[in-house]
C-alpha cells in the first residue's frame, strides 16, 4: 500500500497540481488508513479486499480516537479521491469510500469583524493612523515575538485585508508577481490556478515602507537568502505559513483585542465588507479564487447575520 500511496502523491503533484499542504494532508490521511489496515504482527490488508464495511470500521476507529466530524469528513474525501485514482490505475475495481456517507457537519457562520473594528485595529498598529510606535520588547514576550518586524508585519496585515489572499498565497508571492506601480498581484491559488487581484492605497503605502528593510534583509542574510520572495524572515529567507499565523495573533494580542484573529479572518472580512458595500458576488468569487460560487455564498450568510444583529440592536420594535 505504501507504494500505491507514493504513486498517488506523485499524481497529486504532477497531474492535479495540488498544493504542498493538500499533498501533506492526503498523505497523512492515507497513512492513517494504512495503520488501521495493519494489525500488530500482521500484513496490511490488500486494497482489493477493502469494501464499504471496512471503511465504516475505519470511520468508527477515527471516532474512537476522539476525532472531530470535520476531520473525519476530510479523511473520507481523501479516501474517495485515492480510490478513484486506484480504479483508474486498475489497482481496484470499485470505490468503497463512495458508499459511506459523510458526517453531517453543522454549518457555522464565522464571526466577521466590522469594517470599523478592523480599521481601528490596523490603525492602532505601528505605522498606522494613530501613530503608535513599535511595541517595546518585554520579558514575557516569547522568542517568536522577538522576531516581529513592525513595518514588514504591517504590510502583511494590510495586504491580507486588501486582497483577501490565503496564507499559502501570501507566502508564495514573488517579486515578479507584484506590480507595485499598478497595485496588482498575480496570485497562484489552489490547484496552481493563477488570478490577478488588486490592492489598495494603504497596502501600497505599507509595502513601500517595508521595501527598504527587505533589501537590507537580503544584503545581511544569516541563511540562504530568498531574493524572489516578497516577505522575508529576519534571516533573509521566505516566511512560512506558520510564521504568518503567529504574526497575526501576536498583533491581536499586542493591540489587546479580544478576538480569535487569524489570517483567514482577514480574508472573511475582505469578502464580507465588499459584499456589504454592493460588490457583485461573481466578482468576489474571482477575487477570492473560488472554483464554485457556493463557496463564496458563505459570505452572504455572514453578511446577513451581521445585518440582523444591527437590526435587532437598533430597531425599536425588534
Amino acid at each position: 500500500m505504501k507504494q500505491h500511496i507514493e504513486h498517488f502523491v506523485k499524481y497529486l503533484l504532477y497531474e492535479r497540481n495540488a498544493s504542498p499542504q493538500t499533498i501533506r494532508s492526503y498523505r497523512n490521511d492515507l497513512e492513517l488508513l494504512q495503520q488501521f489496515l495493519t494489525p500488530p504482527g500482521e500484513a496490511t490488508m490488500p486494497l482489493g479486499e477493502l469494501d464499504h464495511r471496512v471503511v465504516r470500521e475505519f470511520v468508527s476507529w477515527l471516532y474512537d480516537r476522539k476525532m472531530q466530524k470535520a476531520s473525519v469528513a476530510r479523511k473520507l474525501a481523501a479516501l474517495r479521491t485515492f480510490f478513484k485514482f486506484c480504479i483508474r490505475e486498475k489497482i481496484t475495481k470499485n470505490n468503497p469510500a463512495s458508499l459511506v456517507s459523510t458526517p453531517k457537519i453543522p454549518k457555522r457562520v464565522p464571526r466577521v469583524l466590522t469594517a470599523e473594528e478592523l480599521n481601528g485595529f490596523l490603525d492602532s498598529l505601528p505605522g498606522g493612523a494613530s501613530g503608535k510606535k513599535a511595541p517595546a520588547r518585554q520579558k514575557h514576550h516569547s522568542e517568536a515575538d522577538a522576531k516581529l518586524i513592525p513595518c514588514r508585519d504591517r504590510a502583511i496585515l494590510e495586504l491580507l485585508y486588501a486582497s483577501g489572499l490565503r496564507v499559502s498565497e501570501l507566502v508564495g508571492l514573488t517579486v515578479g508577481s507584484l506590480d507595485r506601480a499598478g497595485q496588482m498581484l498575480r496570485v497562484l491559488g489552489k490547484g496552481r490556478k493563477e488570478r490577478v487581484v488588486p490592492y489598495g492605497a494603504k497596502a501600497q503605502q505599507a509595502l513601500e515602507a517595508y521595501w527598504p528593510l527587505r533589501s537590507k534583509l537580503l544584503t545581511q542574510p544569516r541563511t540562504k537568502p530568498s531574493p524572489e520572495a516578497v516577505f522575508l524572515n529576519h534571516r533573509g529567507g521566505r516566511l512560512s505559513s506558520k510564521s504568518i499565523r503567529h504574526i497575526v495573533k501576536s498583533y491581536a494580542r499586542l493591540a489587546n483585542v479580544n478576538w480569535n484573529l487569524h489570517p483567514h479572518s482577514l480574508r472573511h472580512a475582505f469578502a464580507t465588507h465588499l459584499l456589504a458595500d454592493g460588490a457583485d458576488l461573481r466578482a468576489i468569487q474571482e477575487l477570492l479564487g473560488h472554483v464554485s460560487l457556493t463557496s463564496t455564498q458563505r459570505y452572504t450568510q455572514a453578511s446577513i447575520e451581521q445585518l440582523m444583529a444591527v437590526y435587532d440592536k437598533a430597531h425599536p420594535h425588534a
